[in-house]
């Protein structure tokens, strides 16, 4: 892709973020971003690539648009293309606020994180720095993950040696321990998060100087926990107390955290975020919108139909009939499995009703 680097927007330990200004290959494409590195520290980069590849598509996750190389000054660079944020990172908000936000809006943004997750944990990944500033704000209210550069596959073998994944402030204590990094890690460090949104601090008190792998040790190893502010709900301490679970199998998973009364509080306002929502994008994050029901036979303009020998179709429709599974075929498939002489019986049913 050939682009012109736009203003600086963002600076990492990787490189930087840039707006982007496409001349060729993304016609008619929504403003994006893109995050360069030197191609010898292109790493992380390019393990956030591969884990997007595989993760698909999903509404709380952000867009990634591709990848290609540039020379500059005559040193090459890996850039990694996304969907721009133009309302900043949750990080920005809190910010913004002075901290204390209300219950009302951390609901609101927990639920998308959730739904991310969970999507993320279904598919074997784990996001391994879930915090504030990898949580991207839009102008049209979406709230995505981003920064996957961290993020790891699900149930790989332990580590040999000590490993410290993500930020430590919000690292789980398994992690600390025995250098565990399996989906309960991202639900603690929601938990940070969450605090944060809060008081607009970190959950742990560490002040400057300080050092850190003491206080990894002493959260690790000893029994304290985080602190719950005092004037939240009581759905809320709740909430937060069942992602700070020291044991991770104990701890909540994000599809039972979805289902946590602090998440079905203003239940009219989310139900009516999820009918907008549906609108755009499907609440399951990898199903194609449905469209209307036809009304007759010939009300079907959406679907092509695939080639296939009457040979080839029976196995298929025998194999699945024996199995008992369920799948989509195409209409002639079906025609010519009704054509059979082995056709189900359509006589008239006695508890059969007029619809029409």
């Amino acid at each position: 892709m050939e682009f012109v680097r736009g203003d600086t927007i963002g600076r990492e330990s990787f490189g930087t973020v840039n707006l982007v200004v496409p001349r060729k290959g993304f016609p008619n494409s929504p403003l994006m971003a893109v995050k360069s590195c030197e191609s010898i520290c292109s790493v992380s980069l390019k393990n956030e690539k591969e884990v997007l590849d595989k993760l698909g598509f999903c509404p709380q996750i952000i867009r990634c648009f591709g990848d290609d190389y540039t020379v500059v000054n005559c040193e090459n660079f890996y850039n990694l293309f996304f969907a721009y944020a133009n309302k900043g990172s949750l990080a920005d908000r809190v910010k913004n606020k002075g901290g204390n936000l209300m219950e009302s809006d951390v609901r609101r943004y927990v639920r998308s994180i959730l739904k991310g997750l969970s999507f993320v944990h279904a598919k074997v990944f784990v996001h391994c720095d879930i915090k504030l500033q990898n949580i991207l704000l839009f102008g049209n209210g979406d709230v995505k993950i981003a920064d996957f550069g961290l993020a790891k596959r699900n149930g790989r073998e332990k580590q040999r040696r000590m490993e410290i994944r993500g930020t430590p402030l919000n690292i789980a204590p398994e992690s600390v321990n025995e250098s565990d990094y399996y989906s309960p890690v991202d639900i603690w460090a929601l938990g940070c998060a969450i605090v944060e949104m809060f008081t607009g601090k970190p959950v742990w008190n560490f002040k400057t100087g300080m050092n850190v792998s003491a206080l990894l040790i002493q959260f690790g190893v000893g029994d304290e926990l985080p602190w719950i502010p005092e004037d939240l709900s009581e759905e809320g301490k709740d909430f937060i107390g069942k992602c700070f679970v020291k044991d991770p199998k104990k701890r909540w998973t994000a599809e039972m955290l979805l289902k946590h009364p602090f998440m079905a509080r203003d239940e009219e306002t989310m139900l009516m975020n999820l009918n907008q929502e549906e609108e755009s994008t499907s609440p399951n994050c990898y199903l194609e919108d449905i469209s209307e029901s036809p009304r007759c036979h010939f009300d079907f303009p959406d679907w092509v139909s695939t080639q296939s020998t009457a040979s080839s179709s029976q196995s298929i429709f025998q194999e699945n009939s024996r199995l008992g599974s369920s799948f989509i075929q195409s209409p002639l498939d079906r025609i010519q499995q009704l054509g059979w002489d082995d056709a189900p019986e359509w006589s008239v049913w006695e508890n059969w009703i007029t619809v029409r």
